[in-house]
């Protein structure tokens, strides 16, 4: 009996099979649909929580989750679980991609850089001015960040239902601005709503640090070892008092952006464990001991092609942006509009957070080009236009994600966090639809 496989005709079945994962496979990676799912998500938090079951969302949301070991136990509602540690795979894949920009991309030479970095300023400066212009009492002052951040996977989402006639510098000037509005984002966590630090917390991060300093040093690739000082870090920070999320950013700042040192070129490892397995008395005998060194080097070859910092966004990304940040989403945008008895400080903080983010945000990202522009301090990208400036100041103002994200941190108070939600929702659909109308008009005249 030949028990050889028939590499031919593939089974019908299988063979349906193979072309749906591609077509889901290509559907995924179109950069449009993963904000629609983050706006499906969104709507379903929405209905929800002003549905007749509206009270379910909220109980949903607060039920205990606790992990064990021994007896150390860690209980937490599901929303602690969403913002402080599934949030981190977020905030981590936010840190590789400011570490790949730095190194190879938009941010990686200062004469490419300075414009963005200007802008942004400039889109964080104008928002908190804005805001608290409205609110500028401690109380509701706390919010200003609320308006100064940028949600990369809406904007882009909305910049890719333009399509191709964008020119492409002017993605690439978007998602410069959106990365430096990350790392702005970050450090103002960092320093504006931290506050009780302990020291013993960043002694457990920084044995954290080091365990993946020293993985990094005997060239550990694989990801799954940094798990461990991984969750040492997220643990530290904890502790620390400090936003255990930010923990991500700094690991993801710390991934090599190099393939780690090798005795041969992975394409030559590639290659000579192929002829290896092309040509070895073993591939015939079938002898799975024997072929266990080539398809181990192949492995490796494969593994290491790619820098870790590539290869692990890569890895990431389809979970963060169908799974994470959906459920961030789901567990955040849930705000009751039914109920309108905002009190003044509320209406307050809801009018100034919209506001920044429709009018706040482009003027901001605007005016800044332009003054370091006209002083020749810098000069526009190639094929990017002030029509095409004005479409990136534009959807700029799309902060859903990372607003929502501060205003849990500014605001205690739940009548102020309902608020300023609902002007982060607010402000974000109506920049949202401004920026769609005017890019579809300025693609109509390119």
């Amino acid at each position: 009996m030949n028990q050889n496989p028939i590499f031919g005709d593939l089974p019908t079945a299988q063979r349906l099979a193979e072309q749906a994962a591609n077509t889901l496979h290509r559907f995924l990676h179109v950069e449009a649909v993963s904000g629609v799912v983050l706006l499906i998500a969104a709507a379903a938090a929405l209905i929800w929580a002003n549905s007749t079951a509206g009270d379910s969302y909220h109980v949903f949301w607060n039920l205990p989750f606790a992990i064990s070991l021994g007896e150390h136990v860690i209980s937490q509602s599901l929303h602690f679980w969403v913002n402080d540690a599934l949030m981190t795979v977020f905030f981590l894949v936010v840190g590789m991609e400011i570490r790949r920009e730095v190194h190879e991309g938009a941010l990686s030479r200062f004469d490419h850089a300075v414009l963005p970095l200007v802008a942004a300023a400039g889109g964080v400066l104008v928002p908190a001015l804005i805001y608290l212009s409205l609110n500028n009492d401690s109380a509701r002052g706390n919010g200003w960040a609320v308006p100064t951040a940028t949600d990369i996977a809406f904007a882009v989402g909305v910049l890719a239902l333009l399509g191709r006639k964008i020119p492409v510098n002017v993605r690439v000037f978007l998602l410069a601005l959106a990365i430096v509005d990350d790392i702005i984002a970050v450090l103002i966590i960092a320093v504006f709503y931290t506050e009780g630090l302990q020291l013993s917390g960043f002694v457990i991060a920084a044995f954290g640090v080091l365990g993946v300093l020293g993985f990094q040093r005997i060239g550990i690739g694989a990801a799954l070892p940094y798990v461990v000082p991984g969750l040492l870090v997220w643990v530290g920070f904890f502790v620390a008092g400090v936003h255990p999320t930010l923990a991500g950013v700094i690991l993801g700042l710390m991934t090599p952006a190099r393939p780690i040192t090798m005795r041969e070129p992975p394409l030559e490892v590639a290659s000579r464990a192929l002829g290896q397995l092309k040509t070895d008395d073993a591939m015939k005998a079938g002898d799975p001991h024997l072929l266990q060194q080539p398809l181990r080097d192949l492995r490796l070859a494969h593994r290491e092609i790619l820098p870790p910092v590539s290869r692990v966004q890569m890895a990431l990304h389809p979970w963060v942006a169908y799974g994470v940040m959906p459920i961030f989403a789901l567990a955040n945008a849930g705000v009751s509009v039914t109920d309108t008895n905002l009190p003044a400080a509320g209406l307050l903080v809801m009018m100034g957070t919209a506001f920044a983010l429709v009018v706040g945000k482009p003027l901001g990202v605007i005016g800044a080009t332009w003054i370091a522009v006209r002083s020749g301090f810098c000069r526009l990208p190639p094929e990017v236009s002030w029509g095409g400036v004005f479409l990136v100041g534009l959807l700029a103002g799309i902060g859903f994600t990372m607003s929502i994200f501060i205003s849990m941190l500014a605001f205690s108070n739940e009548d102020l966090l309902r608020a300023a939600k609902m002007g982060v929702l607010l402000g974000s659909v109506i920049a949202a639809t401004l920026g769609f109308g005017w890019g579809a008009f300025f693609v109509r005249r390119q």
